[in-house]
């Protein structure tokens, strides 16, 4: 199963850096592509995006044009604009350099463009468009464009537009060249999303993210190396799970072990296990802490308990009492670490069990805590042999793995994937999982997936889904994980009734149930 199946290998997927694109690019020019024809049909499609927005047009439209090709789309969509009835002005705050970006200025003055001479107004209604740098800026730009532009967003009187890449924002990792960087409402991405745009850094200067189709060539994509995908919610359409035979009983419907909580978090217990009773996991059992193992039955009566486990003198849970008695090769998933607080002693102790686990392995939380504070550290990943999957934020993540380094989340999640041969999950605004060749970011998810307690819900969801997989295809791909990360913030986002853990995984249930049986149909 290393054959990618989703998302589909295309434009609205497929994210690549600065370099891939100019590669790509260079391609369908030498395949016999004109520059001037690829630079046309993107600036219409710019065009005509913006003609569907008439309420930004409403008060005239002044374009921002750079010295290279990133001006010339901008020329031509002032060419357009103008042509459709609207009053457009154009600035160029850099000398022109590039000759075609030179061809489309004159030309829009031929045809009675207003090119401003002195510098636009930041306090009018109207519209502004940055086609300055967009992909090939590689360096600070002036600082004083960069607060004219940023006047102009602030004072919210008119809106700002960055064509493929807002000016002075690294293309590449997302974070400002300088101090700063233009502050856009739309960006709008040309061809491929650029890999800093979608970083978590890159949030307050992008705004709304769109893309801008230029038919790249599927052939052409299928050859990026690095496979880097964007998924939405749109997304969750195109999901498509495993069926089970309709024969299987419970023990082949999936079954998933979950050790959680703590006399400390009492509750995280409750919640990993309504995540996974979410999944529709056909036997899950639980080791849990004696506070909650007294009283679990009255709210998950279907639930198995396998051990209890005592705390320590802080509250935190003692795993190795009850892993010496439980027989793991039962389990098609693990899923350890919600609310167990931490006891490095009861970890070196409990680990050679973790380790010898032959099914999926999910660790979370303080799972994680414990492993970056044990004498192996992230050793711990090189000694397991079996499929494994962590769900860390920055702050578990970094002090995981203090020595990797990159520009970008994807980056770091990527390398640590590479180097411990596991599956990340790296959660952040725009959470990232990754393997060690491919990586899929989620994009434009709802901010309330991001309180306490969902993280809970969401490792119980993983190893109750993965069970069900695995009965399947006994070694699941990375792409599982994905789609298990993008259903739990989908059922988040849309919950009617309520924003609670509880609730989120009510829903969470009848999303999985509605997509089981629409594969059934």
């Amino acid at each position: 199963m290393n054959e990618i199946l989703w998302p589909t290998i295309d434009s609205e997927h497929l994210i690549v850096d600065s370099k891939q694109m100019l590669i790509l690019e260079k391609e369908m020019f030498s395949d016999g592509m004109p520059q001037e024809a690829l630079m046309e049909k993107a600036s219409i499609q710019i065009s005509r995006w913006l003609l569907n927005k008439k309420p930004l047009l409403k008060h005239g439209i002044t374009v921002f044009i750079g010295p290279g090709n990133n001006g010339g789309d901008g020329a031509v969509i002032a060419r357009e604009l103008f042509l459709k009835g609207f009053y457009v002005q154009v600035w160029c705050p850099f000398p022109i350099k590039k000759t075609l970006t030179k061809n489309h200025l004159n030309y829009l003055t031929s045809i009675g463009v207003t090119k401003l001479v002195e510098t636009p107004d930041a306090n009018g209604k109207d519209l502004w468009i940055d086609a300055v740098f967009g992909n090939n800026q590689t360096r600070k730009v002036d600082n004083k464009l960069i607060k004219l532009f940023n006047q102009k967003f602030h004072n919210k009187y008119g809106k700002v537009i960055s064509i493929d890449i807002p000016t002075g924002l690294c293309p590449n990792k997302g974070v400002p060249f300088l101090d700063d960087a233009v502050k856009a409402d739309y960006t709008l991405a040309i061809g491929l999303n650029k890999i800093g745009v979608v970083q978590d850094s890159a949030l307050p200067f992008i705004g709304e993210l769109h893309h801008i189709d230029i038919g790249l060539p599927v052939n052409k994509l299928s050859k990026v190396e690095k496979k880097f995908f964007k998924v939405t919610y749109k997304d969750i359409k195109n999901i498509n799970l495993p069926s089970l035979p309709k024969n299987s009983n419970k023990y082949k419907r999936g079954r998933t072990l979950l050790i959680a909580g703590s006399e400390k978090y009492p509750g995280a217990a409750h919640l990993a296990l309504k995540g996974a009773i979410s999944s529709g996991a056909g036997f899950i059992s639980a080791i849990l802490p004696e506070l909650v193992a007294e009283s679990f039955w009255q709210v998950s009566p279907e639930i198995v308990l396998k051990g209890t486990m005592q705390s320590n003198q802080n509250g935190h849970a003692s795993l190795f009492s009850a892993l010496k008695n439980i027989d793991l090769s039962n389990y098609d998933s693990l899923a350890v670490g919600p609310g167990i607080g931490i006891d490095n002693d009861d970890w070196q102790k409990s680990k050679d069990y973790l380790i010898g686990f032959e099914g999926l392995l999910i660790l979370d939380a303080d799972a994680l805590n414990r492993i970056s504070e044990s004498k192996l550290g992230s050793k711990f990943f090189l000694e397991r042999k079996f499929k494994t999957w962590i769900t860390p934020h920055s702050k578990e993540f970094s002090r995981l793995f203090p020595n990797i380094k990159s520009d970008t989340n994807v980056g770091l999640a990527l390398k640590a994937a590479r180097e411990f041969n596991i599956s990340v999950l790296l959660k952040g605004a725009n959470s990232i999982v990754a393997d060690n060749k491919k990586a899929w970011q989620l994009y434009g998810t709802d901010s309330q997936t991001a309180r306490a307690g969902l993280g809970d819900l969401l490792s119980g969801f993983v190893a109750g889904s993965s069970s069900v997989d695995l009965t399947i295809y006994r070694n699941i791909p990375t792409d599982f994980f994905a789609k298990y990360v993008l259903l739990h913030s989908f059922a988040a986002a849309k919950c009617k009734k309520g924003s609670s853990a509880t609730i989120i995984g009510d829903q969470l249930s009848k999303l999985m149930r509605k997509i089981k049986t629409r594969q059934m149909s």
